[in-house]
């Protein structure tokens, strides 16, 4: 039993200077993203193409902006799952605050777990329409020059290794729901219940198919691993959509938790979900998390 995913990187040189902002450039590539896919993907028809949401469009069951960035049960899908999570995460916070010359290089990375060809071929296509417009609101030029794909196989069975003590470090905001509400911090049982919630239903919809797992006792021992200590700050920001002109929250807490308990059983469910991110808004590059067992 595995999580298999690609690991991508878009290489580009920048042909303008480019800065990125303090928080990333996550928020605005977002919106970049999905005018790219809707340039390459959507006919003049389309609600797509005049950007508002293609949930009534005949042919989204057959649409490749869609299937990416908007998908939806078409099919048969997990229960009451109708707004399926998108086929990737975005990790670029490594390029917070960084300003980049003409003819530098720099790097985009994506985690895709949709593994058919044709969605690589069409962030490709898209990845190098965005460098083309230009990133940011100055639209600074790049060229896409490569994209180098890296096949991961993540194993879901318990390894030998016992493990007592965990450190997960929240490299980017982070926000987990607890019932109705988001939790204050991030108590294990919490934390993965929404990891073992995301890795499951990825696999499900673009993958080998769900998990066969007992959830709920495997929550109730998630739930007896203490929280031993912590050094948390939260991050506040927002974004403004330009197509309902609503605010969303892009905050949550960074830093780091330390657990105790028996937690070798729950290694490789985190272990997945460092690829895919955890909590709320992960496809944009919240959530991302690094484990260290001690």
């Amino acid at each position: 039993m595995t999580f298999d995913l690609r690991a991508l990187r878009f290489q580009f040189a920048a042909r303008d200077p480019i800065s990125f902002p303090p928080g990333g450039p996550a928020n605005s590539l977002r919106g970049a993203l999905g005018h790219a896919l809707r340039k390459l993907a959507c006919v003049p028809a389309c609600p797509g193409s005049q950007g508002r949401p293609t949930g009534d469009c005949e042919l989204r069951a057959a649409c490749l902006y869609a299937r990416i960035f908007e998908p939806a049960a078409v099919a048969s899908g997990p229960s009451g799952l109708a707004h399926w999570p998108r086929p990737f995460v975005l990790r670029v916070s490594h390029l917070a605050g960084c300003a980049v010359t003409p003819g530098d290089s720099f790097w985009l990375g994506v985690n895709l777990f949709e593994l058919s060809s044709p969605v690589l071929q069409h962030l490709e296509r898209a990845f190098a329409e965005i460098g083309c417009a230009g990133f940011g609101p100055e639209r600074r030029r790049a060229d896409l020059m490569r994209v180098e794909c890296a096949p991961v196989s993540i194993p879901l069975r318990q390894g030998a290794a016992e493990c007592s003590r965990l450190r997960v470090e929240f490299r980017t905001p982070t926000e987990l729901k607890s019932g109705q509400a988001v939790a204050c911090e991030p108590e294990f049982g919490v934390l993965f219940a929404r990891a073992r919630d995301r890795v499951s239903t990825l696999r499900g919809l673009y993958g080998s198919g769900p998990l066969e797992l007992d959830f709920r006792a495997l929550g109730e021992r998630a739930a007896a691993v203490k929280m031993a200590r912590s050094e948390l700050q939260r991050v506040e920001s927002q974004r403004r959509s330009s197509r309902t002109g609503q605010v969303h929250s892009l905050g949550g807490f960074t830093g780091w938790a330390e657990y105790e308990g028996a937690l070798s059983e729950f290694l490789p469910l985190l272990e997945a979900a460092r690829w895919t991110g955890v909590g709320r808004q992960c496809v944009w590059g919240k959530g991302e998390i690094e484990l260290r067992a001690t």
